[in-house]
């Protein structure tokens, strides 16, 4: 008789970075956080571990928007790196998220950051998140978390990553816990 855990036996931990900067959310960008991070626990073949503080975080690139709140979930899953994707992808949308301008406004943002030590760079996906050791919003949030993990492409752990002098110059500020 099966007892439900086989199927997490093979489980891969994986990062997901959340952020979102736009809200219509009676409780604001907090409670679209809050509900976004809800509803990624409900995917099925995803749990998490641990959910990281939210952060206030300065906007990188198109830098004429409001600031973002950031943070990160360490969580595991039996999804391929596509399906989780793809499952992700959907929350965005039933969130209202309409990809216009790159690196614009946004009413969530979801990102794979980690997956396990795969690298993967097929089209439409790449892991890990190909900027991620370069931005402090994700490596705050991330060193909460996951501090010890080694980048697989890197071989420096989160923590070192975050030390950086070109990460430590970027606005972060750590806001409350989730």
């Amino acid at each position: 008789m099966r007892n439900g855990w086989e199927e997490w036996e093979n489980a891969v931990p994986v990062l997901i970075g959340f952020g979102a900067n736009v809200s219509d959310h009676v409780e604001g960008l907090e409670g679209s956080c809050r509900e976004a991070v809800k509803a990624l626990l409900r995917l099925k073949g995803f749990r998490a571990v641990a959910v990281s503080s939210l952060y206030r975080t300065e906007p990188i690139g198109y830098t004429d928007q409001p600031w973002f709140i950031n943070g990160a979930v360490l969580g595991e899953t039996v999804l391929s790196p596509r399906e989780l994707l793809s499952a992700l992808l959907d929350l965005e949308k039933m969130f209202g998220r309409v990809r216009t301008v790159r690196w614009g406004p946004r009413p969530l943002d979801l990102d794979i950051i980690f997956y396990g030590d795969r690298m993967i760079h097929e089209e439409g996906l790449v892991i890990p998140h190909p900027r991620a050791h370069e931005r402090r919003f994700v490596l705050e949030p991330a060193s909460e978390v996951c501090p010890q993990f080694v980048h697989p492409v890197l071989g420096v752990s989160v923590l070192e990553l975050l030390k950086r002098p070109d990460v430590q110059s970027q606005a972060v500020q750590r806001w409350k816990a989730l």
